[in-house]
């Protein structure tokens, strides 16, 4: 109750309606930068088109799982029946149970050549009512080489107007490397379009945090100044993720300490608590130890 009661003081105190840094893979917060819309449309464009295999990939925290949520919301309100695979740590057995569930095919889940058919059977179905079916794969560079191989397999199912089986594969640049080695060439030739997500720029940064602040209810943002908005940047290297632990902490903070707006002391106090690290920051770091050290 105390904890509720205080989030509640806290939204108030910024004018706040909802939080605006949750970590959550949040579309309705989704920053539409231009890149944001270009991958967006990338994969609405390679879906709707039936053009097979889509790429995304993206290092650690650029917002690739949100980029998918808002894809499938977007899947949903068409109607469009698709399948999502957020655990790619899977033998080539699981795999196919765990698509067998999300595509609700009526077969033996746990034998392949079932679900296969079944499977196979379903988009057939959908294919000759001209419908779409849409396989997604998060965190797809775990992958293991066989599973990938069955997912490439998937792949060739087709008929005249194209790929019967729509598959995104999601993943870190370690994704894109994988795709290059010789054993997977046959699918990277499948891929029709990739995407990819880079960090924000400092531009972007800035325009980021105001986005989430507005559609949190703060319409004009006032709590971080531009030379605030440039050590974010610069500390999180435009990694949404890293943005919003570190908006989310100095928000925290400044409620603790009364004040509405964030300083350099409250970003450099969130940068130690969070083991932040950044181009720059070792020689700080050292200074601390050793002015510990003096101390002690």
């Amino acid at each position: 109750m105390r904890v509720k009661v205080e989030l509640r003081m806290y939204k108030a105190f910024f004018g706040l309606n909802s939080s605006p840094f949750n970590l959550s893979p949040d579309p309705s917060f989704l920053f539409r930068s231009a890149q944001h819309e270009e991958a967006i449309s990338s994969l609405t464009y390679g879906v709707q088109s039936r053009k097979g295999f889509i790429v995304l990939t993206g290092e650690v925290g650029t917002g690739k799982t949100t980029m998918l949520e808002c894809l499938r919301d977007q899947l949903s309100q068409a109607r469009i029946q698709f399948a999502f695979v957020f655990n790619s740590r899977l033998t080539s057995d699981q795999f196919f149970e765990m698509i067998a569930y999300d595509f609700d095919l009526q077969c033996d889940r746990k034998s392949k050549p079932e679900v296969l058919f079944a499977l196979n059977a379903l988009l057939i179905q959908r294919a000759n009512q001209n419908q779409t079916t849409v396989l997604i794969i998060d965190e797809a560079h775990n992958l293991e080489w066989d599973v990938l191989e069955e997912v490439r397999l998937l792949g060739n199912l087709e008929n005249r107007r194209g790929k019967m089986l729509q598959i995104i594969l999601s993943g870190q640049p370690e994704l894109d490397r994988k795709l290059e080695e010789r054993e997977f060439r046959q699918l990277k030739q499948r891929i029709a379009l990739r995407c990819h997500l880079r960090p924000l720029s400092a531009m972007e940064t800035s325009q980021y945090i105001a986005s989430r602040l507005a559609r949190a209810g703060m319409r004009e943002q006032n709590v971080f100044s531009p030379d605030v908005l440039a050590e974010i940047h610069l500390r999180t290297q435009g990694i949404p993720r890293l943005i919003n632990s570190v908006c989310d902490n100095v928000l925290l903070t400044a409620f603790a300490l009364s004040s509405r707006h964030a300083t350099m002391d409250m970003i450099e106090e969130v940068s130690r608590d969070l083991h932040l690290d950044w181009p720059g920051s070792s020689p700080r770091i050292w200074e601390d130890i050793g002015r510990t050290a003096a101390r002690i």
